[in-house]
């Protein structure tokens, strides 16, 4: 029999992959740290009005949906995710500069859905090596990994908005350019995955994927989980203006939850390890129930501001509780398909059809609209459950 790794093995593994892959969730949400809060305002600038922003929006996003699960599948065929990470950033890079000339409606297409094709796998495949690197690595703390990712969007978008104040919103396109090539530089230094061999996951196409009980259960809970998330990203701020919030509240409202989310990442993980993936997704249901109720109550201040806190578990609990079941159920050489698919039809799919329906919603019920969110995640209670079964089957079946 092989003989078991000795400590200083495992040790010495755990020190060399850790900091690569804390780099590259950093890069990473750099990126997303200035293209999430200010694309629309680069847009903006370029040119396009209020109703091209939003076809620029709604093109990339749905881009997205389809590029992450092809994304996935080259990455599988290639059998090294690390080649679709670094090329892609690669490509963003140059597309961000792009937008320092790009002048018009379909010069700046062009360029939002050439950011959607090359960057929708970037996270999912990320999240699908740290995953597996979890699992194979004794003391490779995946949340606390992940917290870096939390800390570097926040300090992101806060350095964008100083550029944009003293530069312009055009000059952001810089600083996305830059974060996108950080992200491409960290690519080539992860470690090599350990089963990266050329064609083995390239056969089967997506089906495959689908023929794994616990992916299937996972889908409809972080659909249901993240979806309830979607009048808050899309009309939180709007409507803590609308009853009287100031914008540098609204703004420590939201770095509050993103903060809360870091905590949970970075010391987490006694509490992840006993409750196990369904544990983690029943908590987020039960802290979407609560939070979601709470905000349609329009509570005054300092409840509001603990209970948005809860972002921790319904956004972490529930992104840790996909990360385990796809690290755990799905085999390596399947893994940036299920992840990206994960990403477009768990979580992107649901989120733009909710993202939709929420305007109407909103424009109806105001703050009532929040009432909604939480019968979602009332509902992923009971896809929980059937998620719980099929882990437990598979567990049975291994």
């Amino acid at each position: 029999l092989p003989s078991s790794p000795r400590p200083v093995q495992v040790a010495r593994r755990v020190t060399s992959a850790a900091p690569r892959f804390a780099l590259m969730f950093a890069a990473q949400f750099t990126a997303i740290g200035v293209m999430q809060p200010f694309l629309p305002l680069l847009f903006a600038a370029r040119g396009a009005g209020p109703e091209a922003v939003g076809v620029l929006l709604a093109m990339g996003s749905l881009t997205r949906l389809v590029a992450g699960p092809l994304g996935g599948r080259l990455a599988d065929a290639l059998g090294d995710a690390r080649l679709v990470m670094g090329f892609g950033a690669a490509v963003a890079a140059a597309a961000s500069l792009g937008l320092l000339r790009a002048d018009g409606f379909w010069s700046l297409m062009l360029v939002s859905v050439l950011l959607a094709v090359v960057m929708a796998p970037n996270i999912p495949l990320g999240d699908a090596m740290a995953g597996r690197a979890s699992r194979g690595t004794p003391g490779f703390d995946y949340g606390r990994i992940r917290s870096a990712g939390s800390l570097s969007f926040i300090a992101a978008a806060a350095l964008a908005g100083w550029v944009a104040d003293r530069a312009g919103a055009s000059a952001i396109a810089a600083v996305l350019a830059a974060c996108f090539a950080l992200t491409a530089a960290v690519a080539l230094i992860l470690p090599r995955p350990a089963s990266a061999r050329p064609g083995v996951g390239g056969t089967g196409g997506f089906v495959v994927v689908f023929r794994i009980a616990p992916f299937r259960r996972l889908l409809p809970v972080s659909a249901l989980i993240q979806g309830s998330h979607a009048l808050y990203y899309g009309f939180g701020a709007l409507h803590w203006q609308a009853v009287g919030y100031s914008p540098t509240m609204i703004g420590l409202l939201w770095a509050g939850a993103v903060l809360a989310e870091f905590f949970f990442f970075a010391w987490g993980r006694g509490l992840v390890e006993r409750l196990g993936a369904p544990g983690l997704a029943m908590l987020a249901a039960l802290c979407g129930v609560l939070r979601w109720a709470v905000f349609a109550l329009d509570p005054p201040l300092p409840l509001l501001f603990v209970t948005n806190c809860l972002h921790a578990a319904t956004f972490g609990a529930m992104h840790l509780a996909s990360i385990r079941v796809l690290a755990e159920h799905v085999p390596a050489h399947l893994a940036g398909r299920a992840q990206t698919l994960h990403a477009s039809l768990g979580v992107g799919v649901t989120m733009a059809a909710l993202t939709l329906a929420c305007g109407p919603l909103y424009a109806a019920l105001g703050g009532d609209g929040y009432w909604v969110m939480a019968g979602l995640s009332g509902v992923a209670m009971a896809a929980v459950w059937r998620l719980r079964g099929a882990l437990g089957a598979a567990d049975r079946g291994n």
